[in-house]
């Protein structure tokens, strides 16, 4: 950092579930502090993510999809992601450009973001709070379909700017980062400038054993599964972790022992491999499966993924 004026801008990351958000999030800060899967509504909690460009500071804050939410999780974080906007100087609304256009006649999950993105845009309009469109994955749209999905969101009135990019490719993100740093008011900064994210080590962990079973298991696993870190002890050997999955039925829990213990154990794996490299220390990690009907609608499980607990 130079001795001039420092900048800082808060960028709340707001859309439908699966709109690449978390993609984007880490594309920008140049490391990985949100998990990425397939599964819709991967993201559960607010996640802030920091990139440093000369004397400017970025806070990006990775939200949850916003959907019409049925369960005690569901409204936790949805009320997660639009508090995300409060304090925010700039809002990106990303849209999944060739999903959404698909949605105008196909029923299913396209039929769900398109409906999810225009109730998050009627709402961003009765707040009368301005956003930045960004449209993604570009490189699976053609070229006349995309500018005239651009024309017809603009004239919604929400809109400031509008970016194309690939959030997975990196199309269009130098631009989109140029137009940040630029926008970013004169201000302190909010972080040290060797931090990355504002997750602890305890939730990073959970976080990416979670990815681990989705990447693993998003075909035979739904979305009613949570990991906790129960404990956590530094060692002359490195870090001991224990953590505990929770599944809603007993089903569940057959499905990520499998056979012998061993889906169980290559989750294990894979999450150890990757939490060695982030922690850059050696661990080991120790997994428990446990039935849990109904931890969607308590509030201590909401409250260990750092939700507030919304009624």
């Amino acid at each position: 950092m130079s001795d001039g004026e420092t900048k800082c801008a808060v960028v709340a990351v707001i859309g439908a579930p699966n709109a690449g958000k978390s993609t984007l999030v880490n594309a920008l800060v140049g490391a990985k502090v949100s998990i990425v899967t397939q599964k819709v509504q991967t993201t559960r909690a607010r996640v802030r993510g920091i990139a440093v460009e000369g004397d400017a500071q970025l806070v990006f804050i990775d939200t949850p999809g916003i959907f019409a939410p049925r369960r005690r999780l569901d409204r936790a974080m949805v009320a997660a992601a639009w508090g995300g906007i409060d304090g925010a100087d700039i809002t990106l609304l990303m849209v999944d450009a060739p999903l959404y256009l698909a949605g105008e006649t196909e029923r299913g999950q396209a039929g769900k973001t398109r409906a999810d993105t225009d109730r998050i845009i009627e709402q961003l309009k009765t707040a009368e709070q301005k956003a930045v469109l960004i449209l993604n994955k570009i490189d699976a749209i053609a070229r006349p379909q995309l500018l005239g999905l651009a024309e017809a969101l603009n004239e919604t009135g929400v809109f400031t700017d509008t970016f194309m990019i690939s959030a997975k490719n990196g199309d269009g993100l130098q631009d989109l980062k140029a137009f940040l740093l630029e926008k970013a008011p004169a201000s302190p900064w909010l972080y040290p400038e060797d931090q990355l994210s504002d997750i602890s080590d305890r939730l990073m962990a959970a976080e990416v054993t979670r990815e681990k079973l989705f990447l693993r298991l998003h075909q035979e696993l739904p979305y009613d599964l949570t990991v906790e870190t129960d404990d956590w002890k530094e060692t002359k050997k490195g870090v001991r972790i224990e953590q505990t999955i929770y599944v809603a039925r007993d089903g569940q829990k057959g499905i990520v022992l499998g056979k012998g213990g061993e889906t169980l154990k290559k989750i294990g794996s894979d999450a150890r491999q990757e939490l060695m490299s982030y922690l850059d220390i050696p661990v080991h990690l120790f997994l428990h499966v446990k039935v849990r009907q109904g931890w969607a609608e308590e509030a201590a499980r909401l409250r260990e993924m750092g939700l507030d607990v919304v009624e």
